[in-house]
């Protein structure tokens, strides 16, 4: 049992090491990311946060805005009523 241990604990220490040496060669032969596309994209994220931002800002059109019920003055308003459907 402690062999099979010590094994699994081997092989996962190599595994992670082994990882990490790969990992840093693969990044050495790949060229950065250049300083200039990584500026755009900073900024291109900044504009739309804006418009984001403004658009939240502005309330919601109503979808009802510019009607009028028939047969009330315009700026009366029809009665509340707590009551159901059929009116009972």
């Amino acid at each position: 049992m402690i062999r099979r241990l010590f094994w699994l604990v081997l092989g996962a220490v190599l595994g992670v090491a082994g990882y990490r040496k790969v990992t840093t060669i693969a990044r050495s032969l790949r060229p950065a990311p250049r300083a200039s596309a990584l500026a755009e994209f900073a900024a291109d994220v900044r504009e739309g946060m804006a418009v984001y931002l403004e658009r939240q800002a502005e309330p919601p059109a109503s979808p009802l805005e510019g009607h009028r019920r028939r047969g009330l003055p315009a700026g009366q308003r029809p009665p509340h009523h707590d009551e159901p459907k059929d009116g009972r």
